[in-house]
């Protein structure tokens, strides 16, 4: 892919969906190099990034094996860091997850239906 159709992080994002890729290249940048190269996290900037940004979604972050087996996990190449194609990997399973929890949970109990459908629904 072009380089100058990337090139959009100056540029103020015009949907959510922009803006929430923007937020993931930020996110990663802010906590990658601390330690060592500045385009891979470290166990130590992995653990940060996962307390700091996903404590709610993951729960105990802290936990040094958890981190240790998401690392594990992550590391598809084995060089001890994770890159920003394999961060990538872990915000889309957490994404899937997340998605699959919502689709099996049950609908608001408050919300107003109305008999009939509404433009869009489906009538069972």
């Amino acid at each position: 892919m072009p380089r100058s159709r990337c090139d959009v992080m100056s540029k103020e994002p015009s949907t959510n969906l922009e803006s929430a890729m923007q937020m993931l290249i930020k996110t990663f940048h802010k906590y990658s190099g601390k330690e060592g190269d500045k385009y891979t996290l470290s166990r130590g900037e992995l653990r940060e990034l996962l307390t700091e940004e996903l404590g709610n979604y993951l729960g105990n972050a802290q936990d040094k094996d958890a981190v240790e087996r998401v690392m594990n996990d992550l590391d598809a190449n084995n060089d001890g860091e994770v890159d920003f194609t394999e961060f990538i990997i872990l915000m889309g399973a957490l994404t899937v997850a997340c998605n699959d929890f919502f689709l099996d949970s049950p609908p608001p109990k408050n919300k107003d239906v109305k008999s009939g459908s509404a433009e869009g629904e489906k009538k069972e």
